[in-house]
């Protein structure tokens, strides 16, 4: 006698196949050269911004398929790679190099009502798709010599604060060390144990020189620091990466100073490099509380004063005198206040 299986084994068979079938379409989908435009230093990406760009395209008789503006970025696709390389010449014109990223990218073609279930393309990878691999080293030695630096102006505070008196105070970078050099073995004594109750991870040892003492950093404190700075590297080109708008980006770390970017898809290795390796600037500037923003929109800036946005196209007027700069920050983490609220905190 013939086994038979029950007749709802079969229905279930079928529904997977056409649930796998379903999700599986979006590969049947081209994709859609694209170019992806965000804002940097002080640019914003608003829908005037859009309009200006779809405009400019139309005029230089190049037709998009369509220009939206997504998650604060400008998201154009085209026909053809031909058009692609057009357009991002004309929005270069436009818009320019400095406050905006212009790059190439390959984005699906998925329909909405599949993108609504889950459904999206297989994530190829750069074997099958192509695209951008960097190996980053991270200057290790840079990090400590600013930390060592920023220890000598410390350690001057500390010891004019505790009323010790010293001769010299600079910073040994080739030993990764400040040298002291102060005036008495009691002036030693008394700059050791001011300085040993600010930190546990100083090493104290006697200098060459008469009445000199040597602070370096404890191996535990030297980890710290190399790990701190890897990871900060590692948030900034992931901040980066998003900016080109890649789908599938990799950045992960390799062995203690190394990180692997890889980027499928993006067309342009030259500009991919420009952006993960530009040098960043950090400044402080005060709200020009007394200047007329009104005013500014118009064109009719204060004196001493510059129009800058945030990332939503918020406008301020600032002031143009430089409070502070990155160089003065040695920590940075994020945390909430007492509302809950996302902040920043910095150590100077």
């Amino acid at each position: 006698m013939l086994n038979q299986n029950p007749l709802w084994r079969y229905f279930v068979v079928i529904g997977v196949l056409l649930l796998a079938l379903v999700y599986a379409m979006p590969n049947l989908y081209p994709e859609d050269p694209a170019l992806n435009i965000n804002a940097t230093r002080g640019g914003a990406v608003s829908e005037t911004t859009r309009q200006q760009l779809e405009q400019a395209f139309i005029s230089a008789g190049i037709t998009p398929k369509a220009v939206t503006l997504e998650a604060g970025q400008v998201l154009a696709r085209f026909q053809s790679a031909e058009e692609q390389l057009r357009a991002r010449q004309v929005a270069t014109e436009l818009l320019g190099n400095v406050n905006y990223v212009t790059a190439l990218n390959l984005v699906p073609t998925t329909p909405d009502w599949l993108a609504s279930i889950g459904a999206s393309p297989k994530k190829l990878g750069l074997d099958l798709r192509g695209g951008v691999h960097f190996l980053m080293a991270v200057d290790m030695k840079a990090a400590m010599d600013k930390n060592i630096n920023d220890l000598v102006q410390a350690f001057r505070a500390d010891l004019r604060e505790a009323k010790v008196r010293y001769r010299s105070v600079s910073a040994d970078l080739e030993r990764s060390q400040v040298q002291i050099l102060l005036r008495s073995a009691e002036d030693v004594a008394a700059a050791r144990s001011a300085l040993s109750k600010l930190d546990r991870e100083y090493v104290f040892s006697e200098g060459a020189a008469e009445f000199s003492l040597n602070v370096t950093l404890s191996e535990t404190r030297i980890r710290e620091i190399r790990e701190y700075a890897l990871n900060q590297n590692i948030t900034i080109i992931r901040n980066r990466v998003n900016e080109i708008g890649v789908a599938e980006p990799l950045v992960q770390r390799q062995g203690a100073d190394r990180i692997i970017v890889q980027l499928p898809g993006v067309q342009d290795p030259a500009q991919a490099k420009e952006i993960l390796g530009a040098t960043a600037t950090l400044e402080f500037r005060l709200v020009d509380e007394q200047g007329d923003l009104a005013a500014a929109l118009n064109g009719r800036l204060p004196p001493g004063a510059g129009l800058y946005y945030d990332r939503s196209g918020q406008p301020y007027l600032l002031e143009n005198r430089v409070m502070l700069t990155g160089e003065h920050i040695t920590n940075a983490s994020s945390s909430y206040d007492e509302m809950g609220q996302p902040q920043v905190n910095i150590s100077l």
